[in-house]
């Protein structure tokens, strides 16, 4: 007899998640990093060069991720914050990631390549919209762990596949498949503020919610939300 993994969340004890909004502090330091960005933009810091690799880039996306994990690693408030955060709100953000669809139309329009746009936009439609369904199970019935730690992982996953296929087509010297069309687009204004901004904080919502899963008290399946009350 098999059981399923709907019968084992049906069976076993559901293990709450605590259900903590963003605070003032997390809007003024988004508004500050996009500050910092349109800064970085006017800089030049983005910008291709063909001889050279997109160092400005690759510190977008990456630096955020390294300050990020420096203070969970290094900060007992900041670890203490993350962790409180509430799950389902993290992972209802995640279904903004349709807007990725975006990338499809700009192909058509011959403004991206579609060695990038296919990939990054169909990974990040499936990703947005999976999303819903583990927000109703997170708060209604539990959602089975294994499925939601996977998801959040192909999530992931979509974007270090996005960020590969973007630089084979950068017009840096990176892009050794580029043609005539490539990602050059995205690294001005308003298409910058995806690798930027929206990407990294994509990446840190799923860095959350894995966090979280990691705990003792979020070990067993399923997980649902705590209610505020």
């Amino acid at each position: 007899m098999t059981t399923t993994s709907q019968d084992f969340a049906a069976a076993a004890p559901a293990v709450p998640i605590a259900a903590t909004a963003p605070g003032p502090i997390t809007f003024v330091v988004l508004t500050l990093w996009l500050a910092a960005v349109l800064v970085a933009v006017a800089a030049g810091a983005f910008a291709d060069d063909p001889g050279e690799l997109p160092l400005g880039l690759i510190a977008g996306v990456a630096l955020p991720v390294g300050v990020f994990g420096a203070a969970y690693r290094f900060s007992s408030r900041f670890r203490a914050f993350v962790l409180g955060l509430d799950l389902g709100l993290i992972t209802a953000f995640q279904a903004w990631r349709v807007v990725g669809t975006g990338f499809l139309f700009l192909y058509a329009w011959d403004v991206l390549p579609g060695f990038f746009a296919f990939p990054a936009g169909l990974g990040d439609l499936a990703v947005g919209l999976a999303a819903p369904f583990f927000v109703a199970a997170l708060y209604n019935g539990g959602a089975s762990r294994r499925s939601f730690v996977l998801w959040n992982w192909l999530g992931l996953a979509d974007f270090v596949v996005a960020f590969a296929t973007g630089l084979l087509v950068s017009g840096s010297a990176a892009g050794v498949l580029a043609g005539e069309v490539t990602t050059a687009p995205l690294n001005l204004l308003p298409l910058v503020l995806i690798p930027g901004l929206a990407v990294p904080v994509f990446i840190l919502m799923h860095a959350v919610a894995l966090l979280q899963l990691r705990q003792p008290s979020a070990a067993a399946d399923p997980v649902v939300v705590a209610r505020r009350g």
